[in-house]
């Protein structure tokens, strides 16, 4: 793997006001770097996925600062826990992503920021970029339900990568309509192999390259 070009500072449990509720998230910040990847999942702990960490550290080596975002609190969390219907509460979930995006801009002035979203978050994330067109400059979609953004769909103008494992027939064919509905560039990539899930040591590094090489070239670093 490549030696990481900047000094990160170590990560952060961070609390992120959204509106009534109070969102957790963990902030992994490069000094020098303007460019933030946003983790966007819609069931708990988007911030403890193994998954999602491994991922975010391939991002920190090759210059991305991270917020791996919890779109709960705590209590929904629970109440989540026993029905899951907030989980696939779209509205709610693009929302929250946007308190966040703000709340990051917020802290650290001017960045340009990418969405990598996970399930649900993934429709969340294209939510959010349909409503303010000037959140993000990428999105990458792991195994993720774009087409629970529905009529959002065709107003995302920030060029999004779709990842899905080519075992799962059912989660392609949601993908595959997503992606006649998006009008901005994107692309859909077939995870060779693949379970649903997407958690085999090679399908995660390969989701780390793709996610890095689409993220690079829309968000490429600024000459020093």
């Amino acid at each position: 793997m490549p030696s990481s070009p900047r000094p990160i500072e170590p990560a952060r449990v961070v609390s992120i006001p959204a509106g009534p509720a109070v969102l957790r998230g963990e902030l992994t910040r490069l000094p020098a770097s303007d460019r933030f990847i946003v983790f966007a999942q819609g069931s708990a702990a988007s911030r403890h996925s193994p998954r999602n960490q491994a991922v975010a550290r391939e991002l920190h080596d090759t210059g991305f600062g991270t917020l791996l975002c919890d779109l709960l609190s705590d209590e929904e969390e629970a109440a989540d826990g026993r029905t899951s219907a907030l989980r696939f509460d779209v509205g709610l979930l693009s929302a929250r992503l946007l308190s966040a995006t703000r709340w990051l801009r917020a802290q650290f002035g001017q960045l340009r920021l990418g969405y990598f979203g996970v399930n649900s978050g993934a429709a969340a994330a294209l939510a959010a970029a349909a409503e303010d067109e000037h959140a993000v400059a990428a999105i990458v979609s792991r195994g993720g339900r774009p087409d629970l953004a529905g009529e959002a769909l065709p107003h995302v103008r920030a060029p999004t990568l779709l990842l899905v494992g080519s075992h799962d027939g059912a989660l392609l064919d949601l993908n595959r309509y997503a992606l006649e509905q998006l009008r901005c560039e994107k692309s859909l990539h077939l995870m060779r192999g693949a379970t649903y899930r997407l958690e085999e040591p090679a399908v995660l590094a390969e989701i780390a390259r793709q996610a890095i090489a689409w993220f690079r070239r829309f968000m490429p670093r600024q000459p020093s």
